[in-house]
């Protein structure tokens, strides 16, 4: 039988083996001093008698549906600590970098030979090795053309040590350059380049098999066996070949691997071939193409650049470096090696090392050998007696005449003959099979890179549009789709048919997947987290962001427009994946800098003195969750916006064990709606004995530094009738203790009411039950059968009064979160605190919600001098630089109220007062003593006028501001210890009644205005 349980709506993670974390299995054991009890063997053997404490293990390390062991979840502090061991439940917290673990059994793994080494030099030995890189040394002389491959080798051993450190910081999973980047940098960076990486790869196939193409149709055309043209040829010839290499790709990694062994033996021969042809004399027809074996004069002519057309050094850099992109061969089949943190540095860096001393053994060999035109007319001899000068010095000083290159186009040399290297060799048919290895080996490499990144990428669920292409297939869990994709795009490509279009493109994507893996390391060593502890040591930060730059300079020196085009998909993707929010976190070096950055911010803020001009409202809200009191939060926020702190904060009383509880269940899930719901705000709970200890515990200890909050914003208490005396205590106190603190305090009183957490929690056993109900006929529509648990205890529908009721007050609730209708804020600035009261008002009214909403300002004013008043603030106003469509100066405040208010006013407090007048002295000291807190006869004739001050008030708030969207009122305080808490609440109550939304403001009497510059 199966349980039906409610999970909360959390992911459940099939991988995760409960068994390991059930209580663990004791056995009887019997001690040497005669003490018998049960304890579980693998804690007696370290300390010798029964604890909960278990030993270090790295199963507690291991991420949940970890694959290379099970996740064990170590005792909670609750079940070490608490009498009851009750504690949690063990389950483990959603981890973002869990997955479902595939089967490994069976699947093909690689050591760093295989797996790094040998795919790294099949990469790096492309199609320049036996095509372009005479051309490469023709054009820049072997002086710039070690420069040339002195850059790139650079730019690559560079970005090896970077991609080094990265890796060995912790376990590498597939995705390659796309795993390193996202998880050190995060899914905005990460993101955006492993769509340009896997794009660049899939390109880097067309370039590679276009090389190979190329060279088949030379061959043809050898042989006059043209099929079309030879452009149409290389298409052709192009897209067999990669239709081929997807049947071996797909084939599976083993098919493939033993494919680039074949290979690399095939390309091995065929470069001690070029070695081994250099040192066989030349035949006459060799030398009429150039070829003169080894010749110091033929070495320093060639030593300086001869740039042709329109090529220069930047140019021929560009046409060599996609020969060095390579080095990422292995790194983007992590997911198939056996243990990649050690394969990738060690095979990646000593590939770049084997070929780059490659390259230049071969580039310098040609060099020394070949001139840089020939006509290959074996007639063209040097005649007794002509001068060797012009441009062929060298070949007329061997006897050879090719003056004649200068005037025409000539088809042999080191930049005219592409097949230069088929010349020297010893064996030319086995240059040939080297240039179909080399140009083969690199497009397969490619052809299984791009869709092993993309298929990581699309894993993550970055871009939801992408999942389709997640799914594997077969024990190596092959990206299927993401080959038939690459097919697609690198087929594409092949129809361009020219090479030399094709590679800056590469160049410029290659180079800033290059940059942001440098960018990483610099990036997670600046950012000093205990996290970044990479094995590998032979790094520097600073190196790193050489590396970067020095990336980002070349991609503008290969092609301007191209690295324009490149940084602009680049930004686009990272603005998509910003915006768009994915829900992972990886514990990238971003957030670690972030977090640095603001603790540095906050310490220096904590140096300077607060000043008046660069004062705003930093919020404390008394709102309980953050749900509980929507039109609350709302209001704070548009007073703090993205500008000022605001804290929604939440005092949980009662037994402590059940309130922290309680408090740590509910921290995350808070946090998470107000992120949700885009509410600029940070959720803070405590836990306390007593309503009031915990708010002052928050008045007192929130915040950091100058971060603290400096305003009080709370709900009015609409049930203080019916309230116990407590209650109204205490909460009269919380204001009390915020004058005592300093702060700010604003108070928000709607008819409606603003507590909707009897609706909230409806809703959600509602949805508990709903989830429920689809669970049962889901497992019922399988035949499957069940038994509930527990049942769920969920009140039947309100009444009609009641649900109506509920209606009214969702839809208050939402007031403040909507764009607020045409209207005014009426402000009623009778005394002054400060400016706070003014100044908030002026804040709401700049928030796109309350524009249409204009200030109006009333003020307090004697009778005859109404029109100097109102002159007086309206200068105040201008000096302020704050504009209001009214100045109205109520000159009648002081006039008595009328009887039917009064009479509601004794009708409010009449059940608190204590009646003392009628009772003899002795008796009413009794009552005094034993009812402390009601209201006497000596209290109410001590504040009668200004008990009917707030009632007059009320009746000109009545006449004036009854249309407004929102009433602000100079809040009156209460003298501590003179005024009685309940007679203080009939004044706020008296105030504010039967009005629009009302808030009352007091500041703490300090400036927050200013009208100096």
């Amino acid at each position: 039988m199966e349980r039906l349980k409610s999970n909360r709506g959390e992911h459940v993670n099939p991988a995760y083996d409960s068994t390991l974390d059930e209580p663990p299995v004791y056995e009887e054991t019997n001690f040497s001093n005669g003490e018998h009890r049960t304890v579980r063997p693998s804690v007696v053997s370290a300390f010798g008698h029964d604890t909960l404490d278990r030993v270090p293990n790295i199963d507690f390390y291991r991420n949940a549906g970890s694959m290379s062991g099970h996740r064990a979840v170590r005792p909670s502090l609750q079940e070490l600590h608490d009498d009851d061991g009750d504690g949690s439940d063990g389950t483990p917290s959603d981890d973002l970098e869990s997955a479902v673990p595939t089967d490994d059994k069976g699947a093909v793994k690689f050591g760093w030979i295989r797996g790094v080494l040998v795919r790294c030099m099949l990469n790096i030995w492309g199609v320049m090795l036996f095509i372009r890189l005479s051309w490469v040394f023709g054009q820049a002389g072997w002086g710039l053309g070690i420069v040339v491959i002195a850059l790139s080798c650079v730019v690559t051993t560079i970005t090896g040590l970077s991609m080094s450190a990265i890796c060995t910081n912790g376990v590498v999973r597939g995705g390659g350059a796309y795993y390193l980047i996202s998880r050190s940098l995060g899914p905005e960076f990460g993101g955006s380049i492993g769509l340009i990486f896997a794009f660049a790869n899939a390109v880097a196939v067309a370039m590679y098999v276009v090389g190979f193409a190329e060279t088949v149709v030379d061959l043809l055309k050898d042989n006059d066996a043209i099929m079309v043209d030879e452009i149409n040829d290389i298409r052709i010839v192009g897209c067999i070949t990669v239709v081929l290499l997807l049947a071996l790709s797909v084939a599976g990694m083993e098919w493939e691997a033993k494919a680039q062994i074949l290979l690399l033996v095939v390309l091995l021969v065929a470069i001690v071939n070029v070695f081994v042809g250099t040192v066989i004399p030349a035949t006459t027809d060799k030398k009429s193409k150039g070829f003169f074996n080894y010749d110091s004069k033929i070495f320093l002519e060639n030593f300086t650049p001869s740039f042709t057309e329109n090529e220069n050094f930047f140019s021929v850099f560009s046409i060599f470096f996609p020969a060095a992109t390579g080095i990422l061969a292995g790194a983007n089949i992590s997911g198939d090696l056996r243990d990649p943190q050690a394969a990738i540095p060690k095979g990646t860096l000593l590939a770049i090392l084997i070929t780059g001393i490659t390259y230049l053994g071969v580039g310098i060999c040609v060099s020394a050998t070949v001139v840089r035109e020939a006509t290959g007319n074996i007639t063209d001899i040097v005649t007794a007696g002509a001068s060797c000068n012009g441009s062929a010095v060298a070949a007329c000083e061997l006897g050879w005449n090719f003056s004649s290159c200068t005037v025409k186009k000539c088809e042999f040399g080191l930049l005219n003959n592409n097949q230069v290297m088929t010349m020297v060799s010893g064996f030319g048919p086995l240059i040939i099979a080297g240039t179909f290895s080399a140009t083969l080996s690199s497009a397969l490499a490619s052809l299984v890179s791009a869709p092993k990144v993309f298929q990581a990428l699309c894993k993550d669920n970055i871009y939801k549009i992408l999942h389709y292409f997640a799914k594997g297939y077969g024990k190596n869990n092959e990206p299927i789709r993401g080959y038939v994709l690459t097919f697609i795009i690198s087929v594409a490509f092949i129809l361009i048919g020219n090479l030399n279009t094709i590679a800056p493109i590469i160049s410029n994507f290659f180079l800033a997947s290059y940059a942001l893996v440098n960018f990483s390391c610099f990036h997670a060593s600046y950012a000093k987290s205990p996290g970044w502890r990479p094995a590998y040591k032979y790094y520097n930060m600073w190196l790193s962001l050489l590396g970067a730059l020095l990336c980002c300079v070349v991609m503008f020196v290969i092609n301007w427009w191209a690295a324009l085009i490149t940084y602009g998909i680049e930004i686009l993707l990272y603005i998509y994946v910003k915006v768009k929010k994915p829900e992972v976190n990886w514990g990238s070096s971003t957030q670690a800098v972030t977090f640095v950055s603001a603790v540095n911010n906050a310490l220096s803020l904590s140096g300077v003195e607060d000043h008046v001009k660069n004062f705003r409202p930093q919020i404390l809200a008394l709102s309980g969750s953050a749900r509980a009191r929507p039109a609350l939060l709302d209001l704070a926020h548009s007073l703090s916006k993205n500008y000022g702190l605001c804290l929604t904060c939440e005092v949980f009383v009662g037994p402590r064990s059940e309130a922290l509880e309680e408090m740590n269940a509910g921290m995350e899930k808070n946090q998470l709606w107000l992120r949700k719901t885009k509410r600029k705000a940070f959720y803070a709970a405590v836990a306390c004995d007593s309503f009031r200890e915990g708010t002052k515990s928050l008045l007192q200890a929130s915040g950091l530094g100058r971060m603290k909050p400096n305003t009080l914003v709370l709900g009015f208490q609409r049930n203080w009738r019916t309230a116990s005396t407590e209650a109204v205590q205490s909460y009269v106190g919380i204001l009390h203790d915020a004058f005592d603190f300093e702060y700010g305090t604003v108070m928000l009183r709607m008819d409606q009411g603003l507590d909707v957490s009897h609706i909230v929690e409806a809703e959600g056993q509602y949805n508990n039950v709903l989830r429920l109900l689809c669970a049962i006929y889901v497992l019922k529509s399988a035949g499957t059968p069940y038994f509930l648990s527990k049942l769920p205890n969920v009140c039947g529908p309100p009444p009609p009064q009641v649900a109506k009721m509920n209606e009214r007050m969702l839809e208050a609730s939402a007031q403040f979160h909507k764009k607020q209708p045409k209207g005014t804020i009426d402000v009623w600035w009778l005394f002054d605190d400060g400016g706070l009261t003014l100044l908030l008002p002026y804040i709401l009214t700049t928030r796109k919600k309350w524009k249409d909403s204009k200030l109006r300002i009333f003020i307090a004013g004697q009778p005859g001098r109404c029109e100097l008043d109102k002159q007086e603030m309206k200068s105040l106003l201008h000096k302020f630089r704050i504009t209001c469509t009214d100045i109205t100066v109520i000159d009648d405040i002081h006039v008595q109220p009328r009887a039917d208010s009064l009479k509601k006013l004794e009708e409010m407090i009449k059940p608190f007062c204590l009646h003392e007048g009628s009772k003899d002295t002795a008796q009413a000291e009794a009552m005094r003593k034993e009812q402390p807190w009601r209201i006497t006869d000596e209290e109410l004739s001590t504040f009668e006028e200004k008990t009917n001050l707030q009632v007059r008030l009320n009746e000109v708030l009545q006449e004036n501001s009854k249309s407004a969207n929102l009433i602000i009122v100079s809040m009156p305080i209460a003298r501590k210890e003179s005024v009685s808490d309940f007679l203080y609440m009939a004044w706020l109550d008296i105030l504010t009644k039967d009005l629009p939304p009302t808030l009352l403001i007091r500041g703490n009497h300090k400036s927050v205005l200013t009208f100096y510059s």
